[in-house]
C-alpha cells in the first residue's frame, strides 16, 4: 500500500521534474515573446507551460503537496537559469502550485484524469490571471481584447499543463518508467483510459 505522506524519494523526485521544467520555462520565455508580436494574443495560447510542472509531477507522484512543491522548486529553477521576470516568478509559481494543489485537494487526491489536471491548469491560470490584475497591466486592455486574452489563456492551460501533461504521463506510464515511482495497478491503467 502507498503511504500518504511524502517520502524523501517523492520530494527528490519532484524536485528533479521541477528543475527539467524551470529550464524549459527558461527556455520557453523567449518563444513567448516570438510569439507576441504576431497579434491576437497568440503568447497567451503557449502560456500554459509554466503550469505544467505541478500537473506532471501530481501525476507522477499522486501525493499530496506534490504539486505545490513542484512549480515552485520550477520556478526556482527558472530564476536560477536568468529568468528574464527576476524573482516575479518564485511568487507567480507559489501561487500557480497553490491553486493547482487546491484543485488536486478538492478530489482528494484519488482522480488522475485529464479533466481533473485540467481543471488544475484552470486553477494555475486564475491565478496566473489575479497577480497579472494585480500588475495593473492587463485591466488596461478593451473589452473585448481582454476577453481574447483570457480565453486564449485558458485554452493554452487546458492544452499543454492538462491534456499535453495527461498524454505526457501516459507516454511515461506505458514505458513502465513510472513504477520506479510508484507501483503501476490496473487501476492506474485503468484510470488512463477514462
Amino acid at each position: 500500500m502507498q503511504t500518504k505522506g511524502l517520502k524523501l524519494t517523492d520530494v527528490l523526485t519532484t524536485v528533479v521534474v521541477a528543475i527539467v521544467f524551470g529550464i524549459v520555462y527558461k527556455v520557453w520565455g523567449p518563444l513567448y515573446y516570438a510569439v507576441k508580436p504576431l497579434g491576437l494574443h497568440l503568447d497567451q495560447l503557449i502560456y500554459g507551460m509554466w503550469f505544467i510542472a505541478a500537473t506532471v509531477a501530481y501525476l507522477l507522484i499522486r501525493k499530496p503537496g506534490v504539486a505545490l512543491l513542484a512549480e515552485v522548486a520550477a520556478a526556482s529553477g527558472e530564476f536560477l537559469a536568468g529568468s528574464e521576470w527576476g524573482l516575479e516568478v518564485l511568487f507567480y509559481g507559489f501561487v500557480q502550485g497553490l491553486l493547482a494543489e487546491l484543485v488536486f485537494a478538492a478530489f482528494r487526491y484519488k482522480r488522475f484524469d485529464v479533466a481533473v489536471v485540467s481543471l488544475a491548469a484552470v486553477g494555475s491560470t486564475i491565478a496566473s490571471l489575479v497577480l497579472d490584475f494585480y500588475k495593473g497591466y492587463i485591466d488596461q486592455l478593451a473589452w473585448w481584447n481582454l476577453t481574447l486574452f483570457i480565453g486564449a489563456r485558458f485554452v493554452g492551460a487546458i492544452i499543454i499543463a492538462g491534456v499535453f501533461a495527461y498524454s505526457l504521463v501516459k507516454a511515461l506510464e506505458a514505458t513502465g518508467v513510472t513504477q520506479l515511482l510508484r507501483p503501476t495497478t490496473k487501476e492506474d491503467y485503468d484510470s488512463l483510459d477514462k
